[in-house]
């Protein structure tokens, strides 16, 4: 099943909770997991930023709130346990509880109240799309980048060909092959051989060789254009190619990598496009905001 929102996970958290123990935050997700059957895929699913799993960020933000509103309480580091106002709750027995039935308590609306700005648009979108914060900005993140990768592969479409070779060397050495970027200007568009538009170190050393075809196309690449790379590629003995295109790859195409023995990547202009922002590429900075969370060690006595 779908991974259940945060606020759908304050109820089964409470009564979880109302056996009266302390909890450790793992325990209560592997019980809640169990109890909404979620399954080992959903249960490793991870934000967009790789750095936590959705559900156990859920868990905790659903932790947080009932926090805030005095049904939970943290006795020490890293446990919590069920308050009085919590078992309350419980024997009324209510259909659901979530941010609206959390405005109930003055603690809460004072906790809420204090923000202003950005901070009230953010708990209004918390309240309407149940996301958590993270999942909010990672979203707005998400949705900035989309804009522009589509504005980059646009701009990339109306730039020359050499233009094109000139931003693949660019990237190539960003992402640490090539050698360096004289090095791999040299290898990349000098080539005339078939299906080979440019040969470049696998790294600094030369250790290896991996071989270029850069197709600055509006039609998608089909089969036959990735079976004559690869046949250039066997005709130097060589193991290791890279596909880069501003259009798409057919499915045909891409099953036809997936079978043979030479190690092809194809990189289709959205993925071009991603590369670009992820490693700096023909993109600059127009801001950053560090996000930051409370350091439970350093509040830690001996």
């Amino acid at each position: 099943m779908a991974i259940p929102a945060f606020q759908d996970l304050m109820l089964p958290l409470l009564q979880f909770a109302s056996d009266g123990q302390e909890h450790t935050p793992r325990e209560t997700v592997e019980t809640l997991a169990n109890e909404f059957s979620l399954t080992e895929a959903d249960r490793q699913e991870l934000l967009p930023s790789g750095r936590q799993a959705t559900f156990d960020n859920r868990v905790a933000w659903a932790k947080a709130h009932m926090k805030m509103a005095g049904l939970l309480s943290s006795p020490k580091r890293g446990i919590y346990r069920i308050t009085d106002r919590g078992q309350e709750v419980v024997k009324q027995a209510p259909q659901r509880v979530d941010l609206r039935f959390l405005g109930q308590f003055p603690e809460y609306i004072e906790a809420r109240t204090k923000k202003k700005g950005a901070d009230n648009l953010s708990d209004e979108i918390e309240e309407k799309t149940g996301r958590t914060p993270e999942e909010s900005m990672e979203a707005a993140y998400r949705h900035i980048n989309n804009d522009l990768e589509s504005e980059i592969l646009q701009t990339i479409k109306s730039c020359s060909p050499r233009f094109f070779e000139l931003l693949v060397v660019d990237l190539i050495v960003r992402m640490g092959y090539g050698g360096s970027r004289q090095d791999a200007g040299k290898a990349v568009g000098k080539s005339a051989d078939g299906g080979i538009d440019g040969i470049i170190k696998e790294d600094k050393l030369g250790l290896d060789n991996v071989y270029i075809q850069a197709k600055k196309w509006e039609n998608s690449v089909s089969r036959p254009e990735i079976q004559k790379f690869a046949g250039a590629l066997q005709g130097h003995r060589a193991r290791k190619g890279i596909f880069i295109t501003t259009s798409s790859f057919t499915n045909g195409a891409r099953e036809y990598v997936a079978g043979i023995e030479s190690k092809i990547v194809l990189i289709d202009g959205d993925e071009l496009a991603e590369l670009m922002i992820d490693f700096d590429v023909g993109v600059s900075t127009l801001a950053s905001y560090n996000v930051k969370k409370i350091d439970m060690d350093y509040f830690t006595e001996d």
